[in-house]
């Protein structure tokens, strides 16, 4: 278990691409939990979210999902699509978990603006590390991965606005 949170991190600090992680349905599995874990976190530490907006949010992030196994798809790469759903599970995960714990840990340091700009930006992250991860699989040039990746935050950003009132 360890070994695959190192090799999540080393994947958030573009170090390494979704080919470092194991083939496996087990580690799919852990990673769904850990995803649908983070995602009742930032649920709960959030005051302007609730049970609705989670239920928006996951459908917004199983719709992005299915745009990366599209392009994976269409690229003809499906044997290495466990692997980067994995990565894009369990990187999407620990992307929140670490932005709801500078929230939660910088609040009394910082002012709340300060804290909310490292929020984002650690939350913004997530466009290269979605981008370098979708580039490794297709094995095209990181821009290129990036590019999509911008699209697909865009199209997950326009369906949770449509999806949920309260973002409107």
């Amino acid at each position: 278990m360890l070994a695959l949170f190192e090799t999540l991190f080393d994947i958030i600090r573009l170090r390494k691409g979704p080919d470092a992680i194991p083939h496996s349905t087990v580690l799919l599995a852990v990673v769904i939990a850990l995803w649908l874990l983070a995602g009742v976190v930032v649920t709960t530490t959030t005051a302007e979210l609730d049970q609705a907006n989670f239920l928006f949010m996951t459908l917004a992030g199983v719709a992005g999902l299915g745009c990366y196994a599209a392009i994976v798809l269409f690229f003809r790469r499906g044997a290495r699509l466990l692997q980067a759903v994995v990565a894009f599970l369990g990187c999407g995960s620990l992307l929140s978990l670490m932005s709801v714990a500078a929230d939660v840990f910088l609040k009394p340091f910082l002012s709340a603006s300060l804290t909310n700009i490292i929020v984002v930006l650690i939350l913004l992250w997530s466009v290269p590390v979605e981008g370098h991860i979708i580039s490794r699989t297709i094995e095209r040039h990181w821009y290129f991965g990036v590019v999509i990746a911008m699209t697909v935050f865009v199209l997950q950003l326009v369906l949770y606005r449509q999806m949920s009132p309260a973002a409107a």
